[in-house]
């Protein structure tokens, strides 16, 4: 079998997408110094004139500096009205349901990999450069999404929805080096951006509360909170407002005849408005060693059958050993080797053999390890 390498264009023109942050500044580099017509567009997904927490004008900015540095012309663009609707809508019907959706991986797919890549197509592009740690590795007629050699930064997570044919027109260059190295790159570059801190959070909140962004949008709808037993502890400000394993921001104070250990969001009861909480960390009922999902978004063709591999539950996670057997509809079940924390329904489930992603699902329910036993 030939080595793995990245995609090649077939055409000249590149389209890399600005972020104003060191990353993309780097990857336009890269694409830059291997002699490519590149060309830069900035992405505008959310607008609001609240500057102290926006910062899109700041990065326009930034952007216009790089592209004026690196010689190369910049577009710009709003998907603000496509951001809202295909993403920000599903993100609060998630919510008024009780779940915790994860929108950075629908904006990765509808937006960065959707609308923008028929943008950058029109444009007179046929590839498109982006900032993602992440590798795409050629294999015969596919291309196979890896995880990025720095696996601090691995984003492999937040792509698994892309479909295939878009990954074969995209360029990913930093995912071959370490993230030091991307901005001593551009330092040596003299890019006024190479020591910017990373964006961190939901990129349309930002650093702000959470509770405060989202209580613009969602009623407040207070309720009991509870034990498993029934007893309650204290009042939520809405279900909404909470995710399960939250610890903060639930004010239960000392109960007598109780241990003096935290509590921790455990789940939600919809019907009677209630929160239902747990004391201690790794109380039994915050651990669970199946899952199932919603049917999978598969990556590599032909998967069927039980498999043997690493699953992810959140960011950042290391891979958890599993099993997965199908369901209808193309649902899985996930079994674990191990019992995991705090396992939440509209997160992803990601899918890997060794460091290559398999493809992902939403989780649509979770069983503890105490409730399984007892099964």
């Amino acid at each position: 079998m030939s080595p793995p390498s990245q995609p090649s264009p077939t055409r000249s023109r590149i389209i890399f997408g600005r972020s104003g942050g060191g990353d993309s500044a780097g990857a336009g580099l890269l694409r830059k110094q291997q002699g490519a017509d590149v060309q830069g567009l900035f992405m505008s997904n959310w607008e609001e004139d609240d500057d102290a927490y926006c910062t899109a004008a700041q990065d326009f900015q930034d952007a216009r500096l790089i592209a004026r540095e690196l010689g190369i012309p910049l577009h710009r663009v709003s998907f603000a009205r496509e951001y809202r609707e295909r993403v920000f809508e599903h993100f609060l019907r998630e919510q008024r349901a009780g779940r915790t959706p994860n929108p950075d991986v629908l904006c990765n797919r509808e937006i960065k990999f959707g609308v923008a890549m028929a943008y950058v197509q029109r444009l007179g592009a046929e590839r498109f450069a982006t900032g993602h740690y992440a590798r795409l590795v050629q294999r015969a007629e596919r291309v196979e999404l890896h995880k990025a050699h720095d696996l601090d930064k691995d984003q492999s997570y937040f792509l698994h929805a892309v479909e295939p044919r878009d990954l074969a027109r995209t360029l990913m260059p930093l995912g071959e080096i370490e993230k030091p190295a991307v901005r001593e790159l551009a330092r040596r570059a003299g890019l006024p951006v190479f020591d910017k801190p990373d964006s961190t959070g939901i990129c349309f909140i930002g650093e702000r509360p959470f509770r405060e962004f989202l209580g613009q949008f969602l009623a407040h709808s207070p309720g009991p909170i509870e034990s498993p037993e029934g007893q309650q502890l204290g009042t939520h400000e809405g279900l909404a407002f909470y995710t399960i394993g939250q610890r903060a921001g639930l004010h239960i104070g000392g109960q007598r005849g109780r241990m003096q250990q935290p509590w921790y969001v455990y789940a939600k009861d919809g019907a009677r408005n209630a929160l239902i909480v747990v004391q201690g960390h790794d109380h039994p009922l915050l651990l669970s060693i199946t899952l199932t999902t919603g049917p999978v978004h598969w990556l590599e063709p032909g998967v069927q059958g039980r498999l043997r591999c690493a699953v992810k539950v959140r960011y950042r996670q290391a891979d958890q050993a599993a099993v997965l057997e199908p369901l209808t509809g193309g649902a899985v079940r996930v079994r674990f080797d191990q019992p995991q924390r705090a396992v939440t329904p509209g997160q992803y489930a990601v899918f890997y053999e060794g460091e290559r992603c398999l493809g992902g699902a939403v989780i649509e329910s979770v069983k503890a390890v105490c409730e399984t036993s007892a099964a």
